[in-house]
């Protein structure tokens, strides 16, 4: 009796509030009684999260066209550079979310990383009402979009501890297909709700447009009234339940994260390694942006590697010794 019950003390339990200490899912019995169910909704708030991060990741390329047709005071050369801060910011993001997931658990990481994407996507409604700010306070906004695309390793890195190795295929292949369908849901939706005074006062005012536009659905006609705002302030309307869902229905393995620590913690270690990424981008950036807000002393193709080089080295010397 004694040890019946030393056995079955060995064994945690498999369900146990967000964090879950055991984890088996090569065991087709634990699998099918337990893992399957928690596994599955796990990767149904994810790929809803993912969307909006490829989402707000993107979304500079249809912002910079709209920005050119409303007639902001920013050559095409300088409006361009917001959409190559963005894809800098966002694959280098991808370097440190490799290795979020292990050090702060999967629950604590797809909540912080798409709350993360509030930030971006409220700053970006407030700078596009103000056609007069400089260049700089666009393109801080586009760098902090990055998060999101940054958002695709973690999420990934996530979902594959959750299924056993016959069904990794699917649960990747689900994750990443429909989470990639953000940059279509993007390319969708911002034209489509800029057209519309959707938060009404709260979403400040309309802008007309000074030459003709367009989205996948046809031809939007200068002379209309536009709410490019509303481009980052829409994912508002998403990243806020899916904050919640991430919190309240996602888990933390501890197989996988042993030592995350409690959520403040966890949240720490991420935000360190972000910074720790951030640090690099935003020099290399310095050198590769033209004037007013670089140098445009190196070439892309020099920066990025350079950028990632960097990222890499500082976060091996100041995050992991």
């Amino acid at each position: 009796m004694t040890t019946a019950s030393n056995t079955r003390a060995a064994v945690p339990a498999a369900t146990s509030g967000a964090d879950i200490a055991d984890w088996r899912p090569e065991d087709e019995t634990f699998w099918e009684s337990t893992g399957k169910k928690i596994a599955y909704r796990n990767l149904w708030i994810s790929i809803p999260a993912l969307l909006c991060g490829f989402a707000v990741w993107g979304m500079w390329g249809i912002i910079t066209v709209q920005m050119m047709n409303l007639g902001f005071p920013f050559s095409q050369a300088e409006l361009f550079t917001l959409t190559a801060i963005a894809g800098i910011s966002g694959a280098t993001m991808r370097i440190p979310a490799s290795f979020l997931i292990r050090l702060a658990g999967g629950r604590n990481t797809i909540f912080l990383t798409t709350s993360m994407l509030l930030a971006p996507a409220i700053g970006t409604g407030i700078v596009l009402q103000h056609p007069e700010w400089p260049l700089w306070s666009f393109q801080l906004m586009a760098l902090w979009s990055g998060v999101g695309g940054g958002n695709f390793a973690s999420s990934m890195s996530n979902i594959s501890t959750f299924f056993p190795k016959r069904l990794q295929g699917t649960g990747l292949g689900l994750n990443a297909g429909l989470g990639n369908f953000g940059v279509t849901t993007m390319q969708i939706v911002i034209p489509l709700v800029m057209t519309v005074g959707i938060f009404g006062a709260f979403g400040g005012e309309p802008m007309v447009l000074a030459k003709d536009s367009g989205w996948i659905f046809g031809k939007i006609p200068a002379g209309t009234q536009t709410w490019i705002q509303n481009a980052g302030l829409a994912w508002v309307l998403s990243l806020v339940p899916l904050g919640a869902l991430c919190w309240f229905g996602m888990n933390n393995l501890k197989t996988v994260s042993p030592a995350t620590g409690g959520p403040l913690t966890a949240f720490a270690k991420i935000t360190y390694l972000y910074t720790l990424a951030f640090i690099p981008t935003i020099v290399m950036l310095y050198f590769y942006l033209p004037a007013p807000t670089g140098l445009g002393l190196l070439s892309i193709w020099v920066a990025i590697p350079l950028d990632i080089i960097a990222a890499v080295t500082i976060m091996k010397l100041a995050a992991f010794g």
